[in-house]
């Protein structure tokens, strides 16, 4: 039996339709800025805490919309899973910087995501719900972007 970590994580977009993925130091897989809830602490909490700590980011639980509730191989802890508490947060002009375990944060378009490596969790529930819901079109990773590809926007 694998162990199990719960975490919580931010499906954070800003205005242009870019997604914000972060990479740990001594770790190859980029995924969704977040960690795990600590006893006693509420998921939308843990990531008040998580987004602050980790990119600098200081927003209200009651900006927090909840995404989803998915388990994934963990990116970084060999036989764990992780269980996420996913919310979307939308910036408009707040700014990020990677901060504390966070050796990398990058903004991307959701479907050019594939050209890095991806945290199972991100790769396969994460960015392909969400294109699912904004576009009605699936995700496939691996597959090149082409002019038709949808993009979004957040001021529409």
């Amino acid at each position: 039996m694998q162990a199990e970590i719960w975490i919580a994580a931010a499906l954070v977009l800003r205005e242009n339709g870019e997604t914000l993925l972060v990479r740990k130091r001594g770790t190859g897989a980029f995924m969704q800025p977040g960690g795990k809830i600590e006893p006693g602490e509420t998921p939308k909490a843990a990531l008040a805490r998580e987004l602050r700590e980790e990119i600098g980011l200081d927003i209200a639980p009651s900006r927090m919309a909840p995404f989803g509730r998915f388990e994934a191989a963990a990116a970084n802890e060999p036989d764990h899973i992780v269980t996420a508490h996913v919310f979307q947060v939308e910036l408009r002009h707040e700014a990020v910087a990677p901060a504390a375990e966070i050796e990398e944060a990058v903004w991307v378009p959701v479907h050019a995501a594939g050209a890095l490596p991806l945290a199972p969790l991100t790769r396969d529930h994460i960015l392909p719900l969400f294109c699912q819901m904004q576009f009605s079109t699936e995700l496939h990773y691996g597959q090149p972007w082409s002019a038709e590809t949808p993009t979004l926007s957040l001021s529409e």
